[in-house]
C-alpha cells in the first residue's frame, strides 16, 4: 500500500499545526500525503512545455508560505489544489506572453539581422561559409547527423526525435548545442585569419 494513503486526516492536521508552530520538518507529512495526487492531477491538466515537477514544487512552496491562511478543519487537499490551479494558470499565462512577444518581435529582429548580413561584403560571406564547412567537418558523426537531418534534409524535429530515439526537447537541445559550437568555431577561425592579416 502507498505510504501517502496511510496518512490520516488527523495526522495531516497535526502536521499543519506543528508546521505553523515552527516545526518546519512536520511539513514533510503534508508533502508525502499530496505529492503523488498533485503530480497526477497536474500531469493531466498541464500543457506540453510546462514542467509538472517544477509546478508541483512551486505549489507546495506557495502552500507552505501561505499556511497561516489555511483554516484548520477544512479540506486541505482542496485548498492545495486551488493553489496548484493558480500556479498552473500563472505559468500558462507567462508562456503565452513569451510566445506573444516572440510572435510580435521575432520577425522584426530577423529582418534586422538579415539586413545586417546582406550588407556584409560578399567575400566575407564566402569566407564564413568556408569556415562553417570546416567546422562542420570537426563535429562528431553523431552530432553531424543532427545538422545534416535538419539543414540538408530539412526533416522535422519530430522525425529527428524518432530517428534518434530521443525526445523532441532533447533534439532541440542537441541542435542548439551544435549551432553554438559551430558559431564559436567560425568566430575563432575568423579571429585567427584577421589576426594573421593584421
Amino acid at each position: 500500500m502507498d505510504d501517502y494513503l496511510d496518512i490520516e486526516d488527523s495526522q495531516l492536521e497535526d502536521a499543519i499545526r506543528c508546521t505553523r508552530e515552527g516545526q518546519l520538518a512536520a511539513f514533510e507529512v503534508v508533502v508525502r500525503r499530496f505529492e503523488r495526487p498533485l503530480r497526477t492531477w497536474l500531469s493531466g491538466h498541464t500543457p506540453s512545455g510546462i514542467d509538472v515537477d517544477d509546478l508541483a514544487q512551486r505549489s507546495f512552496v506557495a502552500a507552505f508560505v501561505r499556511l497561516s491562511d489555511y483554516q484548520l478543519g477544512t479540506d486541505f487537499g482542496a485548498w492545495l489544489f486551488m493553489i496548484a490551479r493558480y500556479q498552473l494558470k500563472t505559468e500558462t499565462t507567462r508562456l503565452r506572453r513569451v510566445a506573444d512577444y516572440h510572435t510580435r518581435y521575432a520577425p522584426e529582429l530577423l529582418q534586422r539581422e538579415l539586413e545586417r548580413r546582406s550588407s556584409e561584403p560578399e567575400e566575407l560571406l564566402v569566407d564564413k561559409l568556408g569556415h562553417l564547412q570546416a567546422c562542420v567537418a570537426t563535429l562528431s558523426d553523431h552530432v553531424r547527423h543532427f545538422i545534416t537531418w535538419r539543414y540538408d534534409e530539412q526533416i522535422s524535429l519530430d522525425e529527428m526525435a524518432a530517428r534518434s530515439g530521443r525526445s523532441v526537447a532533447a533534439v532541440k537541445k542537441q541542435l542548439w548545442l551544435a549551432r553554438r559550437k559551430l558559431q564559436q568555431c567560425v568566430e575563432n577561425r575568423m579571429a585567427v585569419v584577421e589576426g594573421d592579416v593584421l
